[in-house]
């Protein structure tokens, strides 16, 4: 679950949210799911009862792992983008109390309440206070990035059962440790910077880079967690910012596109399951537009789903598997 999440703001104010979601062991179900206004949901509990039920402010779109119900990453009417990113070890909830049963939100879930219920970040800070949130997997522990149209983004943990809020100044989040510890270990990168470096002289002798982008020498290059967080924020903050919406969601592709994972590296030789990639899916959310993009490991080409276009007032529930042939479209030339 090496899930990397950037963010670009592109010259004409538009801002934009993408991922990577990862799954090495197995092939991911995954949907894209429309939620309508006045659609009511129900959260699980670790037992299995029903917990905390809620019905839609705003209209949702989002995209389902494993069940149509657990929003991986999303959007809704309002512009406001919310998506969970694996964290294990570090993260840990309060354990569940039955007499909190009607509280209760499990932590997959997460997202729909947060996408369904409210229009800004600040609504969501006060509206946790209001919700028990429990874990519905023994080994599973997630945290959150949420962000609205204006280009705030903050990173949602919680540690020992309390919720922490991390201003997100680097528009970057990948998975454990946490997020304070992955701003300290920029630190250690310092000497990094975009271009080539000087050639230098040793005695008699001149040395010269070798290739180009020698200012990268040293960035970290392997899929961990640490390593993909400081690679992504650099790609982040070397990247041109872009014209338009559009031009700054194509770029987020583009720069994702290092993240993609080969399967092979996430098992020993001969071992693994059979499939195009860990990188199972790519999103690219365009908050001030309310536009949707994605790809997945069997279709590259780009899909977009319009909110502005969708009248969730009328619109019914509905969950879609992102690939209904997987299968990757070639476009044969004839010369």
């Amino acid at each position: 679950m090496a899930c990397t999440g950037i963010s670009l703001t592109a010259k004409d104010g538009s801002y934009v949210q993408a991922r990577t979601i990862e799954g090495s062991q197995l092939e991911l179900e995954s949907w894209y799911v429309v939620i309508p206004r006045g659609h009511e949901i129900v959260s699980f509990t670790p037992t299995g009862g029903a917990g905390l039920k809620f019905k839609a402010k705003y209209g949702v779109v989002g995209m389902s792992v494993v069940r149509e119900e657990f929003i991986a990453e999303g959007i809704n009417e309002a512009g406001l983008s919310s998506g969970l990113f694996f964290f294990p070890d570090y993260g840990g909830y309060k354990p569940y109390d039955e007499s909190h049963r009607e509280r209760t939100l499990g932590d997959l879930q997460v997202n729909a309440w947060i996408l369904s219920q409210f229009s800004t970040i600040d609504e969501v800070i006060e509206g946790l206070k209001s919700v028990h949130i429990v874990g519905l997997e023994s080994h599973s522990v997630v945290h959150w990035r949420i962000g609205e149209p204006s280009g705030r983004q903050v990173v949602m943990e919680i540690v020992g059962g309390e919720v922490k809020i991390h201003e997100n100044t680097v528009g970057v989040i990948t998975n454990s440790p946490g997020f304070d510890w992955h701003m300290t270990n920029l630190n250690n990168y310092v000497n990094l910077f975009p271009g080539d470096a000087p050639d230098i002289t040793l005695g008699s002798a001149t040395l010269r880079h070798i290739g180009g982008n020698s200012g990268f020498r040293g960035i970290p290059g392997d899929a961990t967690s640490p390593s993909r967080f400081v690679r992504a924020t650099f790609y982040r903050a070397t990247a041109p910012e872009q014209p338009t919406a559009f031009d700054a969601v194509k770029q987020c592709f583009h720069i994702l596109n290092n993240f993609d994972i080969p399967i092979g590296i996430e098992h020993r030789k001969g071992e693994g399951p059979k499939m195009p990639s860990a990188t199972q899916w790519t999103s690219a959310i365009d908050l001030t537009h309310r536009k949707v993009y994605f790809k997945t490991m069997h279709n590259n080409t780009i899909r977009c789903i319009d909110l502005a276009k969708t009248d969730f007032s009328r619109v019914k529930y509905s969950a879609t598997h992102m690939d209904k042939q997987k299968q990757q479209p070639v476009v044969h030339i004839k010369i």
